[in-house]
């Protein structure tokens, strides 16, 4: 299957190049590694490499390249609430003025894991993770609200997470 679509996508160009807004192009054999590593983080070189029709070494350096790019990162995904974090929300905040200066503070902050620009009823939604109730307070109250620009917040608690995924695979 993965040569199959390694082959469907042979006409696009090789290996991957910067496109005109920065961002890296990426080729079927690219692309495809990307899936297998999608589809396990921990999978040999090799296995990859045979999948996709690379030798071990050009896979680890195609992997390397895409990781010094900033196209994947390799991490082990963990349950916040098993390592700790026993409170995650999602905070929507409206701000005025320069909505990326407030976003880069925002991603300063250890405790941000996702920060997204949007469009509708918020400027910003913010993924946070905390370790209780007093800690999510505490970041929410003292230090967001305190962010120049910041003009509201919404808090939206998680009381349970169903689903949790990173396979959405390349287009």
């Amino acid at each position: 299957m993965q040569s199959e679509l390694v082959a469907s996508r042979s006409a696009q160009p090789r290996d991957s190049r910067e496109s005109r807004n920065g961002t890296p192009q990426l080729d079927a054999v690219s692309l495809a590694i990307i899936e297998q590593l999608q589809e396990d983080g921990r999978r040999p070189y090799a296995a990859i490499g045979k999948a996709v029709g690379l030798s071990e070494a050009a896979v680890r350096q195609r992997v390397q390249k895409l990781l010094d790019q900033g196209v994947m990162q390799i991490v082990a995904v963990t349950d916040p609430l098993t390592v700790g974090f026993r409170r995650q929300a999602m905070v929507g905040i409206n701000v005025e003025g320069d909505v990326e200066s407030v976003a880069d503070a925002l991603a300063a902050m250890s405790e941000c894991e996702y920060v997204v620009m949007t469009a509708g009823s918020f400027d910003l939604m913010v993924e946070i993770v905390c370790e209780d109730d007093d800690h999510l307070l505490n970041v929410i109250s003292k230090r967001i609200r305190a962010i120049p620009g910041v003009r509201s917040t919404e808090s939206f608690v998680y009381l349970k997470l169903k689903k949790q995924t990173y396979m959405w695979g390349t287009r």
